[in-house]
């Protein structure tokens, strides 16, 4: 196999250098073919999903947490509490270098669009925050954009940590349009006709054709883009159904009780997706599967044979270092 790029290795941060090493040292013999070998790549993809959502997992937490344990009468707000907890989360994944900097303008780009969106949205009553607690604007507790945030920062850590390569990637003006067009529906619905389904349709037509590539742990995968957005929606749904239940924000009909969020939001957040992909496009340019550096190793792993099996060549010391996670 090709060893990987200067450019490539370089995606990773310090730490994940690290960890990345020692986590290939420990999986060097693990089986290449079989369910064994199967059950490595499932392990490392969950892993590695596992550490893109760390931001929004400790968010996760500290809402649960606050839910369960914070108490009334505290001398700190609990939504002042939250926003606390969640400058100190950003704070700590910029300084221990587990988010850069360049992720960071990503992450504040997610923040100032969500706050801007919630600020609108709670005026209107889409949903509402409890009234406790001064950091906030208007309705909004400033830990609401955090929420946002931590799409952000799995949408960029993802981007590396699976080496994510597209093919017929559609142009980035286009995407922009659509993206704004979706932007600003969720504001003019209110006043005018909804054009959510126009505005899917349209999406469907600009992403239709789009695949996006991955690397595992030695295996390169693809998958249609518009199914890896409509799954990231359902996990968002899913940590949303947390969230209400935290009573970080209520739903009109959550006001008397909490129910579970009505799966009509799954659209919501599927057209969410496409603006945190357009966001993270224009900070991190899509790569064609033709620069991957895996490309030309797989056409050479097809030809040899898989390393360490009957009949193939025996691996090279650049072979063995192109196996890496990226």
């Amino acid at each position: 196999m090709t060893p990987p790029r200067s450019e490539d290795n370089a995606v990773f941060t310090g730490p994940e250098r690290a960890l990345d090493r020692r986590v290939h040292a420990w999986l060097e013999h693990a089986p290449r073919t079989g369910w064994r070998a199967w059950a490595v790549e499932l392990a490392a993809f969950t892993a590695k999903q596992a550490w893109a959502c760390v931001f929004g997992a400790a968010m996760l937490a500290v809402v649960v947490a606050a839910r369960l344990w914070w108490p009334d009468d505290a001398a700190l707000a609990r939504n002042d509490a939250l926003t606390v907890a969640a400058l100190a989360i950003q704070v700590v994944m910029v300084t221990t270098r587990l988010e850069t900097l360049r992720e960071l303008r990503v992450v504040v780009l997610f923040h100032l669009a969500g706050t801007i969106m919630e600020i609108f949205k709670t005026e209107v009553g889409s949903w509402s925050y409890a009234d406790d607690g001064i950091l906030r604007l208007g309705q909004v507790p400033l830990f609401s954009g955090f929420m946002y945030a931590a799409v952000g920062s799995y949408l960029v850590r993802v981007y590396r940590l699976f080496d994510l390569r597209f093919d017929r990637y559609p142009r980035q003006w286009l995407t922009a349009v659509v993206a704004a067009a979706i932007y600003v529906n969720f504001f003019t619905h209110h006043y005018l006709a909804d054009l959510r389904w126009p505005i899917m349709v349209g999406v469907v037509v600009v992403f239709g054709r789009c695949v996006m590539h991955f690397r595992v742990f030695r295996r390169h995968l693809r998958m249609p883009v518009l199914c890896a957005f409509g799954l990231v929606a359902v996990f968002i749904w899913l940590a949303e159904n947390i969230s209400t239940w935290s009573h970080a924000w209520t739903y009109p009909n959550q006001a008397e009780g909490w129910h579970p969020v009505s799966v009509s939001k799954l659209g919501s957040w599927f057209l969410l997706m496409i603006i945190s992909v357009v966001l993270v496009a224009w900070v991190y340019p899509p790569r064609p599967v033709s620069n991957s550096p895996g490309a030309a190793g797989e056409r050479e792993e097809r030809e040899a044979g898989v390393p360490g099996h009957p009949g193939s060549r025996p691996a090279s010391p650049e072979t063995s270092s192109a196996t890496r996670l990226g």
